[in-house]
């Protein structure tokens, strides 16, 4: 079949590099892709949320079956016309997206169908916002309600900082029309994890977990980041402790959104915070994770044409308990332009990745590349590439990733050098 896969990031990189491996794949198709992508597919130049040209390609090109990447395309409503054709598509509807568009209707949503999360409410009047922040006191979580490409959670370690950044976001100064609503929530205390589920509207088939590395420097320190790293499976995401994810979150979440006339087919991500063995749900997302995706691919053993169009078409029953992922651990690390999170050059060329080519037990996924006039590959966005090494253990699988990373040559990137510090620092504890 020809599939279109929509997106530009690392995610996409490893959804494309997984789908070419499908025997059902004839032709492979991204758009707008990146340079690493276009090693894999054929990359046509129309952005994430023109949803009237993704449209028309499709029609014009014979495309069977269509992938969806990031967020922004599912809130624009890309599913909903591309179903009207007739043609499968991944992804849940744009009504159904709502579940990752808005952070107080997913709230809502727990406190209706009796999902744990965190103590919450939601404002849209600064004063009123600072009364429920002056009676939790701090640490407190203020997240925007609407899309924020993964930066619109600000966790105030006082009061005042909390109120500064509600008053921010109502403003629109912080996210514009984002944080015209706000959600004031608790401060959990725990470990954070990552757990994915595949739904067609009725049924679903769990995946694996991960664990990201938000904050930008090492030792989680410094600002929030759409993700430094991650590897799966998480250090202690244990059978009993995803038997409570699945009973508790994502069953009712499911069974939740199609009583609302919202039934979600795509894939549930759960960012989840493990306070005293008890999963709560943080926030969801209606799409893979990046770079979540990265290494939860390299582990996948089965047809991921086959996953995703069962999500599709309504056929998820026929994957009950037979979605099988590697034991290994595989961990990835983010390369990112000097100065991200904030501002930071682009344009700045890279060298060096030719090096990867035949390591074993090592991929590498791009992010934000393209090919300049000359031909040369240089960055294009904040987060770059994503190298990945897989390992019986968190801690071999880490080895040979950095051992990789050492191949790139780019003075104007920087990365994390303890991805996966957790799961290394429990082992040893255990050990």
């Amino acid at each position: 079949m020809n599939i279109l896969l929509i997106g530009s990031g690392g995610r996409e990189h490893a959804l494309a590099w997984k789908l070419a491996q499908s025997e059902k794949c004839t032709n492979l198709y991204c758009a707008p892709g990146n340079a690493g992508i276009a090693e894999v597919a054929e990359c046509v130049e129309i952005g994430v949320e023109d949803v009237k040209a993704l449209v028309n390609f499709v029609k014009e090109n014979d495309i069977n079956f269509v992938v969806v990447g990031p967020e922004a395309s599912l809130v624009a409503g890309i599913v909903n016309p591309i179903q009207d054709l007739g043609i499968p598509i991944f992804g849940p509807t744009k009504e159904a997206a709502i579940l990752e568009g808005s952070k107080g209707f997913m709230k809502d949503l727990c406190k209706k169908y009796d999902i744990p999360t965190a103590r919450y409410e939601r404002f849209k009047d600064v004063e009123k916002a600072k009364e429920f922040i002056n009676e939790l006191g701090a640490p407190i979580v203020i997240k925007a309600d609407g899309l924020a490409a993964g930066k619109g959670v600000i966790i105030a370690e006082t009061v005042a900082e909390a109120e500064e950044a509600a008053t921010d976001m109502l403003s629109g100064d912080s996210f514009g029309s984002a944080g015209a609503e706000i959600v004031v929530e608790e401060f959990m205390d725990g470990e954070e994890m990552s757990f994915f589920a595949l739904s067609d509207g009725n049924d679903f088939v769990e995946l694996t977990s991960a664990q990201d590395h938000k904050r930008v420097f090492d030792g989680d320190e410094g600002p929030n980041t759409g993700g430094m790293g991650a590897y799966s499976p998480a250090h202690f995401a244990s059978a009993e402790l995803e038997k409570k994810i699945i009973d508790r979150i994502i069953r009712p979440t499911v069974e939740g959104m199609k009583a609302e006339g919202l039934p979600f087919a795509g894939v549930l991500y759960a960012g989840l915070m493990i306070v005293n063995g008890e999963p709560k749900l943080i926030e969801y997302n209606a799409r893979f994770g990046d770079p979540e995706t990265q290494p939860l691919l390299m582990r996948l053993e089965n047809d991921l044409v086959d996953l995703l169009m069962a999500s599709a078409t309504g056929n998820m029953k026929d994957f009950e308990g037979k979605v099988s992922f590697s034991d290994d651990v595989t961990l990835c690390v983010v390369m990112a332009a000097e100065g991200y999170p904030t501002s930071y050059e682009k344009g700045t060329e890279i060298k060096g990745l030719q090096a990867f080519q035949g390591l074993e037990n090592v991929e590498l996924f791009h992010a934000g590349t393209l090919k300049d006039n000359s031909g040369a590959l240089v960055n294009s966005g904040g987060r770059v590439l994503n190298i990945v090494g897989q390992g019986a253990t968190t801690e071999e699988a880490q080895s040979r990733a950095y051992e990789a990373i050492k191949n790139v040559a780019w003075s104007e990137g920087f990365y994390r050098t303890d991805i996966g510090w957790r799961a290394i620092a429990a082992q040893k504890k255990v050990a």
